[in-house]
């Protein structure tokens, strides 16, 4: 049996744009996205804490601080809204797991500490 476990989490950064033109995806700045273990193209979990949505997309990199909705997702988020960005991993019941990787950017900035 397989179990879907949290395998990163970026809590708390701050929409900077959305563009409703774009193909589709989420574009986050690339040093979380190392720093959390997520990769381009990754699915990930998003939680919007300012108005109570949640979508999926993919993830790709982007700019310093850069937190971008793009495609219809865009229409779910308005700029400075407050998201957390989660990724899972399918593991085996019996597997051994170990803590997710959690981030804490700075939230005015998005950048890490």
């Amino acid at each position: 049996m397989l179990i879907n476990v949290l395998k990163s989490k970026i809590h708390r950064v701050k929409v900077t744009g959305a563009d409703l033109n774009y193909i589709g995806s989420i574009t986050i700045d690339n040093d979380l996205m190392l720093a959390a273990n997520i990769r381009e193209g990754e699915r990930v979990l998003i939680v919007n804490n300012t108005n109570g949505e949640r979508l999926e997309t993919y993830a790709i990199p982007g700019g310093k601080g850069e937190i971008t909705l793009n495609g219809a997702a865009a229409r779910r988020v308005a700029k400075d809204d407050v998201l957390i960005i989660m990724a899972f991993a399918w593991v085996g019941h019996n597997e051994m797991w170990g803590t997710p990787k959690l981030i804490f950017p700075n939230e005015e900035t998005n950048l890490l500490n």
